[in-house]
C-alpha cells in the first residue's frame, strides 16, 4: 500500500511564467525533482485540471493540483536512536517525541530523524508506506505520534485521520490574553511569498481548532487545543492568526516583545525559549485490530513546565 500525497497550490505572482516542474519543486521542495517530474508525467500533477508537461510554462494563479502514490524510499537508514516510547504491541507504538526531531528525512535532514529511529527500533517498519508515519509533528513541537507497524493498521488509522475520529489534544503558551475559548476555522495553504511558512488564505484548505483557556497570566495565556483537521503548521497558523503567536515561535510570532512590568527571571526566560511552546499532549484512537478506543496523555515537557512556573511566580510578584 503506497501513501497518498494531496496537495494544491494557487501559483504566485513570483512563480509566474516558470517550468511547471521548477513550480512544483519550488512549492514541494520536500520531494525530489525527479519524483516530481515523475508525477506531472504520470498526470498526477495538474495544472487547471490539465496534464502538461514539465516544461510547460504556468502563470500566476494557476491552480496546481497533486494527487500521487509515495513510494517507499529503500534509502533511508536504520540508526540507533533513542525514543520514548510511551505504548508498543504488534500494530502500533505509541512515541512521545523529543524538540528538535525532525520526523522524515529531507532536503537539509537526510538522516537522524525519527524515520532513522523507528528503523532501528523495528525494522519491519520497511516494508510499511513512510515508516508507518501517518501524521506529524514539526520539528520543535514535542508528544504524542501514533506510528503503524503494519499495513493493515496503517490503513486503519489513515481512514481515522480522514474521517476525523482520532482525537489529538495539544497544550500550548500563546502570547497575550483570552478572554475565553472558542473555534478557529480558517482555511490554511503554503504562504505566497515565504514557502517555509504557511497562511490563512480563502484558497486553503479547511483547517479547524478548537481551543479553551486553562490559566491567564498578566501577558500571557495558557491554552488547550483540539484539532479537527491536521493541516501545516496549523495550530501556530490559527494562534498568529487571533493575534496570538506562541510563545517561541521564530515563524509566526515575528520579534520578541517583553510584556510591560515583566519580572527580570520571565524576561530572561522568553529570551531563551529556543522553541514555539508546543506539546501535543493526548492522543485517541480506535485501536486497529481490538476496535477498542484507546487513549494516552503526556506530561508537559520541562522546558514548558519551567515556563509555566515563570509565568506563575510574575504573576504572583505583582498581585
Amino acid at each position: 500500500m503506497s501513501q497518498i500525497v494531496e496537495a494544491d497550490f494557487v501559483v504566485p505572482i513570483e512563480l509566474s511564467d516558470t517550468r511547471f516542474d521548477q513550480v512544483l519543486a519550488s512549492l514541494m521542495p520536500e520531494y525530489s525533482r525527479s519524483r516530481l517530474q515523475q508525477w506531472i508525467k504520470q498526470g498526477a500533477a495538474t495544472v487547471n485540471g490539465q496534464a502538461l508537461k514539465p516544461k510547460e510554462k504556468l502563470r500566476c494563479n494557476d491552480l496546481i493540483e497533486v494527487q500521487a502514490e509515495l513510494e517507499e524510499q529503500g534509502e533511508w537508514i536504520a540508526q540507533p536512536i533513542p525514543l520514548d516510547i510511551v505504548y508498543e504491541d504488534d500494530a502500533i507504538l505509541i512515541i512521545n517525541k523529543a524538540a528538535g526531531m525532525v520526523v522524515h528525512p529531507a532536503a537539509g535532514n537526510p538522516d537522524g530523524t525519527l524515520v532513522n529511529a523507528l528503523l532501528h527500533h523495528c525494522p519491519e517498519l520497511v516494508t510499511v508506506p513512510r515508516a508507518g508515519i501517518v501524521h506529524r509533528l514539526d520539528k520543535d513541537t514535542t508528544g504524542l505520534m501514533v506510528v503503524a507497524k503494519t499495513l493493515s493498521a496503517h490503513a486503519h488509522i489513515v481512514e481515522q485521520l480522514q474521517s476525523r475520529a482520532m482525537g489529538r489534544e495539544y497544550e500550548a503558551i500563546a502570547s497575550g490574553i483570552f478572554t475565553g475559548g472558542g473555534v478557529v476555522n480558517e482555511p490554511i495553504a503554503r504562504h505566497h511569498h515565504n514557502r517555509k511558512k504557511m497562511a490563512v488564505t480563502p484558497f486553503g484548505k479547511e483547517a479547524i481548532t478548537h481551543y479553551r483557556v486553562v490559566a491567564k497570566y498578566p501577558a500571557h495565556t495558557h491554552l488547550r487545543l483540539k484539532l479537527e483537521t491536521g493541516r501545516t503548521h496549523q495550530i501556530r497558523v490559527h494562534m498568529a492568526h487571533l493575534h496570538h503567536p506562541l510563545v517561541g515561535d521564530s515563524v509566526y510570532a515575528g520579534r520578541l516583545k517583553i510584556p510591560a512590568g515583566a519580572s527580570a527571571s520571565l524576561i530572561d526566560t522568553l529570551k531563551q525559549f529556543g522553541r514555539q511552546a508546543l506539546h501535543a499532549k493526548r492522543l485517541c484512537l480506535i485501536h486497529p485490530e481490538t476496535e477498542d478506543e484507546c487513549c494516552w496523555e503526556v506530561d508537559l515537557p520541562q522546558d514548558m513546565q519551567a515556563l509555566i512556573a515563570v509565568l506563575r511566580a510574575d504573576q504572583e510578584s505583582r498581585d
